[in-house]
């Protein structure tokens, strides 16, 4: 025997033991002259059991090792009997620090002690030191190890060095620093086996830093959901909030330009701007709601300060509300020159006499008529439509708004085809008739009417009334007057220009400024032959064919109204 109480071939329990050897349990030395994996040793002569070989047993993870008995464990138990080796299992007790060595099915293992010396002289006990590892327990006395899931063959990493989080959030230190009992039971500290002294030695120190790293990631959550939540309601009050809006009908005033082709929301930024509303969106969505919303037009309004939409809205789609200088359509411009005055405030001619002074500068187009007989050059070119009007606007201004929109008007009707169809003197003769048109009709079927009647007296073969157009619209214009009842004898024998009871054909120029109404009636007359046409009462028109016809309508209109 040797010092450990074996035969050749054992080997210490531990790596780290001096006398650490071959293969430990997992692989024992043959005996002298035997070979580790051939026949079986000869057994001592004295030994009853040499003759009997043990039966393989089945998967017993203690039969793979044969230990010595030692004394004052009890059962005396033979060294040396010679038993099949099992295959051993990896981690059973110790950990050896060697891989497992298979063993062959059929193979008899050797007698670890066959080779060694008879007897049990005493050695040196290693076991004996404090610093020594403990011996080695017999299968019988070994306590049952707590069950522990296998690890997987040949790791690529090592079972015993388990990674560890170093954060506190993820660790849970605090926790286990304010409970020393918790602490003492959480299976990680189990797992790190006396490695534990070393971390709790370090406790005080970690306890602070974790703290304050909690601390931190608390105020870094608290503040990232307060800036969630904020940015949230603000998109939800955006977009389905309602909008900032004023309360009530606003004080003061606000002259507010609206110009053309605006929408809802250009027309919210200019009032935004100006002080009226207090968002664009109050006003779109006021807009929205108001069944006139879209009706908009362009213009300058009279409006209050701090206004809510709905009220800002209210006044715009009402035409009082409107700082516009209307023109209407068949005026003359004589009378629109009083308009402009009255509205800018201005002397009384003094419009008048802006026309005159800077006609050339106004934008008249190139086919206008400047002659002799022409009362006026610029009647028919101011436009009747509604203009804006504020406290610095001018009377050219305003005449110059005037004639550019009769510009783009007359550019959408095509006044040289007209011309060239009724034989007369290119766009400017057309815009006469036009003119007589809107002066004599009332509804939109007169002026279609009315335009045939023109064409048909205006023709050469006309005998009904020899080229006389006789309208007593024009002998109006002429003496700058507007009546129904009007003496023949006056009406016949007045030799001015404008006058066609006197003259044949039609006047020098327009004495009125029409409407696109009988702009485009003009284009596009009536052919039912109509010649003649009379109102008895002012509000209706009769038309006919021939002169019997209308001399019977004629006497009645005398009569009604006390005319030789």
């Amino acid at each position: 025997m040797t010092e450990y109480g074996r035969g050749p071939g054992s080997e210490p329990w531990h790596p780290e033991d001096p006398l650490y050897g071959d293969q430990g349990w997992g692989g024992q030395q043959s005996a002298h002259g035997q070979s580790q994996y051939g026949s079986q040793q000869q057994p001592y002569p004295h030994d009853p059991y040499a003759q009997q070989p043990q039966p393989q047993q089945p998967h017993d993870p203690y039969a793979q090792q044969h230990y010595q008995q030692q004394p004052g464990y009890g059962v005396p138990q033979d060294p040396y009997a010679q038993q099949p080796q099992q295959p051993q299992y990896d981690n059973g007790g110790w950990d050896t620090g060697q891989q497992t060595t298979a063993m062959p099915y059929d193979a008899q293992p050797a007698d670890p002690y066959g080779g060694g010396q008879g007897g049990y002289g005493e050695t040196h006990d290693y076991y004996g030191t404090p610093e020594a590892y403990p011996p080695p327990q017999p299968p019988g006395r070994r306590e049952a190890a707590a069950p522990q899931q296998a690890p997987a063959e040949n790791p690529d990493w090592d079972p015993e060095v388990q990674p560890e989080e170093t954060h506190p959030f993820f660790t849970g230190a605090d926790d286990r620093d304010g409970n020393d009992d918790e602490q003492d039971d959480d299976p990680r500290e189990s797992r790190r086996g006396s490695r534990g002294g070393n971390e709790r030695r370090g406790k005080g120190k970690k306890k602070s830093r974790s703290g304050f790293a909690c601390l931190v990631v608390s105020l870094v959550l608290v503040g990232g959901l307060g800036g969630v939540s904020y940015f949230g309601y603000t998109y939800w009050k955006d977009k389905f909030g309602s909008a900032p809006d004023y309360a009530g009908s606003g004080s003061g005033s606000v002259e507010v330009e609206i110009p053309k082709g605006a929408f809802g929301s250009d027309i919210g930024n200019i009032l935004k701007k100006q002080g009226v509303v207090k968002s664009v969106d109050a006003f779109v969505s006021a807009q929205s709601e108001n069944p006139k919303g879209k009706s908009i037009q362009a213009g300058v309004y009279l409006l209050h300060e701090k206004m809510s939409a709905a009220e800002a809205l209210k006044m715009m789609v009402d035409p009082k509300s409107q700082n516009l200088l209307v023109i209407p359509e068949g005026s003359r411009d004589v009378a629109i020159y009083g308009m402009v005055d009255k509205k800018l405030g201005l002397k009384k001619g003094t419009t008048k006499e802006i026309a005159t002074s800077k006609r050339s500068e106004l934008g008249l187009p190139g086919w206008a008529v400047n002659g002799k007989d022409v009362k006026d050059p610029l009647e028919g070119f101011l436009y009747p439509a509604a203009y804006p009007v504020t406290k610095e606007t001018k009377p050219e201004t305003l005449l110059k708004k005037m004639v550019s929109r009769a510009n783009e008007e007359y550019d959408k009707l095509d006044l040289e085809g007209t011309a060239k169809k009724y034989k007369l003197d290119g766009p400017w003769q057309v815009l006469t008739v036009a003119s007589l048109v809107q002066a004599e009709g009332l509804t939109h079927d007169d002026f279609r009417k009315m335009a045939e009647v023109a064409y048909n007296r205006l023709k050469p073969d006309n005998v009904a009334t020899n080229r006389k157009l006789e309208f007593d619209s024009a002998f109006n214009y002429l003496k700058n007057q507007s009546k129904i009842k009007i003496g023949s004898n006056e009406i016949r024998t007045n030799p001015d220009p404008y006058n066609t009871y006197y003259h044949p054909g039609l006047p020098p120029g327009p004495i009125s400024n029409p409407g696109d109404e009988a702009l485009r009636a003009t284009l596009n007359p009536t052919s039912d032959g109509w010649m003649f046409f009379i109102s008895l009462d002012g509000k209706k028109t009769q038309f006919t064919k021939t002169a019997a016809e209308h001399e019977k309508l004629n006497d009645k209109f005398k009569e009604q109204h006390g005319l030789q």
